[in-house]
Order: structure tokens, then C-alpha cells, then sequence
């Protein structure tokens, strides 16, 4: 099947696979593969290498990421993940933070090449040591293994998620709590979230792609 637009924005498949326009033509991340059609480089999004990709093979409802859209992404790694939201979010900016300074170095790599990541070494759980840097956004996506994930995610959604932006966390079970069925976990975040007068809009699991994880997607509304 040729590439085409999915029902995704800026997201493409081929029939078996999601894809996106390669930002850097010649150049690959995660060592995915590459096509091109109709004379435009596309990169095969790895559903097992990524949860936001897992989350779109499973077929989530709520895909808030454009060419315009401001991000703040908690635990960017290398940037697997976020090479892809940059293909998308092209006019966009994305702050990447990293706490890992072995992983850090890789993901500095990438920003020098990709203009809209900002690479900043930090810990998620300290918004007061990166607020000077990072603007108010319109989306926030989270993808750490600390316990307090929760905690973490609200932190931030506080301090720089705009009125009506959305947010997605990657909950991550057994970092929360080892001893605890999965899906219990899931429930009880998604109880925390909604205490915090977030509106919970999906919540998926995304197995088999992943196993103990699901991703929960928020509205944060707010009269400030």
C-alpha cells in the first residue's frame, strides 16, 4: 500500500506501519527504517521502540501534536520519540528535558540537527531548575521511571501547561509500585489525576507493545 495520510495529523502509513516526514532528508536516529515517495523521505515510526507510536497503534482518540505545537517532553532519552513529534511539530519548539547525562549527551547530538528540540539537563521533579528555559506550552508528555510519576507530571502541568492544553503520561507500573497489578496502578493514577480536577479523556493500555505501561491523556482547564 503507498504512503498516505492516517487520521493522524502529519502522521502517515503504508498499512502495516506509521510514519513521518524525515525533518534531516539523509539522516536516521534509532537506526528505523527510511522511504521515499513521490520524492519525500518518510521515517517508519518502531511501535515497540516508542509509546506514543504504540499509543497510535492502538489506536488512541486524542492526538494533540501540530506543526505549531509547543512541548515540554519529561525523560526525552536519546530522543527516539521525540525525533518523531519533531518531524511533526516543524514550526513548533520542544523542551527536552533529560536527567541521564550519559543519555543526554546522545540527545544534544540530535538537537544540533533537529532546530526545533531544546536539549536541558534536568529532573523533572525540579521545575524550578529549568523554568528560566522553558515557556508556557501546549502540550506535556512524560515518559519517566520514577516512582512519584504522578506527582511529577502534576508538578509540571502547574507550572507550564496553557489553558485547555493536553498532557499525556506514560505510566509506568512497576516503577510506581512493584507489587500491585498493573491495572490497578492504572486506576489509581487515574483517580489522582482526576482528584486534581483533570479531565481524564483516554486512558490505554499499551500492551503488547509494552508490557505494565498504559497512557493516560488529560485536558487541564483552568480560570487563573
Amino acid at each position: 500500500m503507498p504512503i498516505h495520510q492516517s487520521r493522524y495529523t502529519d502522521v502517515y502509513a503504508d498499512g502495516s506501519h506509521f510514519l513521518t516526514k524525515n525533518l534531516t532528508p539523509g539522516s536516521r536516529v534509532y537506526g528505523e527504517n527510511v522511504v521515499t515517495h513521490k520524492g519525500i523521505e518518510y521515517r517508519t515510526w518502531n511501535p515497540r521502540r516508542s509509546k506514543l507510536c504504540a499509543m497510535l497503534h492502538k489506536g488512541t482518540k486524542f492526538f494533540p501534536f501540530r506543526k505549531e505545537s509547543k512541548i515540554l517532553y519529561l525523560g526525552a532519552g536519546s530522543g527516539t520519540t521525540a525525533s518523531h513529534i519533531s518531524d511533526i511539530a516543524v514550526n513548533g519548539r520542544m523542551y527536552c528535558i533529560e536527567f541521564s547525562p550519559r543519555v543526554f549527551r546522545d540527545l544534544v547530538k540530535l538537537c544540533e540537527k533537529r532546530k526545533n528540540m531544546l536539549p536541558i539537563l534536568a529532573d523533572a521533579n525540579k521545575v524550578e531548575s529549568y523554568n528560566m528555559y522553558v515557556k508556557e506550552v501546549d502540550i506535556i508528555y512524560q515518559d519517566i521511571a520514577q516512582r512519584d510519576q504522578t506527582g511529577i507530571f502534576l508538578k509540571n502541568i502547574s507550572a507550564f501547561l496553557k489553558n485547555n492544553g493536553f498532557a499525556i503520561m506514560m505510566i509506568k507500573s512497576r516503577s510506581i509500585d512493584v507489587t500491585a497489578k498493573p491495572k490497578e496502578v492504572f486506576r489509581k493514577v487515574e483517580k489522582e489525576l482526576e482528584l486534581e480536577k483533570l479531565k481524564v479523556l483516554e486512558k490505554i493500555d499499551l500492551a503488547p507493545y509494552e508490557k505494565a505501561h498504559a497512557a493516560v491523556v488529560v485536558k487541564y482547564t483552568t480560570f487563573k
